[in-house]
């Protein structure tokens, strides 16, 4: 005779309340700093004067946050993220001076190096085991000097004169300038929507393709990734290729804003590339990344930034000010999920 099953049925999983929701936690903490700042700088609204610049900054620095974000998902670093940015503006300002190649070409000229150099770092580290840190960290300090070397001799200065033919609209125009009869765009710079292209590929790459549900698991547990057939090595060089990828856009699209291929492109990406994704809910440890954090992440710090900056504060004040209102907010969302565990729902 069969036996009945008694084993007493598991209570679905409590749902995740909407208080405890990091990205919820971000939009509030976003619409209560843009309140403050307009309170005390009405300035802060005015279009051409803040807005604008500052969605071309967001742009800009949410691409900065993925290319840390590729490679936070295996709970690796990637510390030459400004370096890698730096020899793509360079690869793309060579193809434009040398080749008269033109902005598409120079693009992804620029690509190309960041996406090799991301490669090199991710084979390193996969076929030898030496830490993400240390490898980038080498590569970080020999691109410096690689760098300053290749614009001596390259360029009468630290940057090209030229710049591709529509470049300059990239960073004046926004759709704005653009009508179609009486109906004009919106205020929005023309960087914008490449850096959205950008997070939509992310986003469904780690969301819907395998390649980016393995990376994941990779990075949540690498042993049992391998054991379970993912080829984890491959999978690493792919994370870091990637990161430099999206470096080498940062650093074109920087370029862009800045009206040349210099340098010191990419010098000020380091500690955003952590802020971002961090804030916006990416592991450190591996095997959670949150797209939509990042981007939001990247809006907080550049609003705090635009913000602070109206309010006249020196830099050396403006970094210390940020740097305590994001250890603020981080320390929040810790207490959050805290919160949350203790009362039975997964954070």
């Amino acid at each position: 005779m069969k036996q009945e099953d008694t084993t007493p049925e598991q209570p679905p999983p409590a749902r995740l309340p909407l208080w405890a929701n990091p990205r919820i936690g971000l939009v509030v903490l976003l619409i209560a700093l843009i309140a403050l700042f307009t309170t005390l700088r009405p300035a802060f609204l005015n279009t051409q004067l803040t807005l604008v610049p500052m969605q071309a900054d967001i742009s800009v620095y949410a691409v900065v946050g993925l290319s840390q974000l590729a490679v936070l998902s295996l709970g690796h670093m990637n510390m030459a993220v400004g370096r890698m940015a730096a020899m793509s503006a360079f690869a793309s300002g060579l193809l434009h001076d040398r080749l008269d190649a033109p902005l598409i070409l120079a693009l992804a000229g620029g690509l190309a190096m960041g996406a090799l150099l991301g490669a090199l770092a991710g084979l390193i580290i996969a076929h030898t085991g030496v830490n993400s840190f240390v490898v980038t960290l080498a590569l970080d300090f020999a691109l410096i000097g690689l760098v300053s070397l290749l614009y001596a001799t390259f360029t009468d200065g630290v940057a090209f004169n030229g710049l591709p033919a529509g470049m300059s609209a990239l960073r004046t125009d926004t759709f704005a300038d653009y009508c179609a009869g009486d109906v004009c765009g919106p205020e929005i710079p023309l960087l914008a929507p490449i850096a959205l292209i950008a997070v939509l590929v992310v986003g469904l790459l780690f969301r819907w393709s395998r390649t980016g549900r393995e990376v994941l698991m990779a990075g949540s547990n690498a042993k049992a990734a391998q054991l379970s057939g993912i080829p984890v090595r491959l999978r690493t060089i792919q994370a870091h290729a990637l990161s430099g990828l999206l470096a080498g856009l940062a650093g074109f699209l920087l370029s862009a804003n800045n009206g040349s291929f210099s340098a010191g492109v990419g010098d000020g990406f380091l500690l955003p590339s952590f802020l971002a994704p961090v804030l916006g809910g990416t592991l450190l440890v591996g095997g959670a990344v949150s797209v939509l954090g990042t981007v939001l992440g990247t809006a907080i710090t550049q609003v705090i930034y635009k913000g602070l900056n109206l309010l006249q504060f020196q830099v050396d004040e403006l970094k210390l000010y940020i740097g305590l209102v994001l250890l603020a907010a981080l320390s929040l969302d810790r207490v959050r999920h805290v919160l949350a565990e203790r009362r039975g729902v997964p954070a």
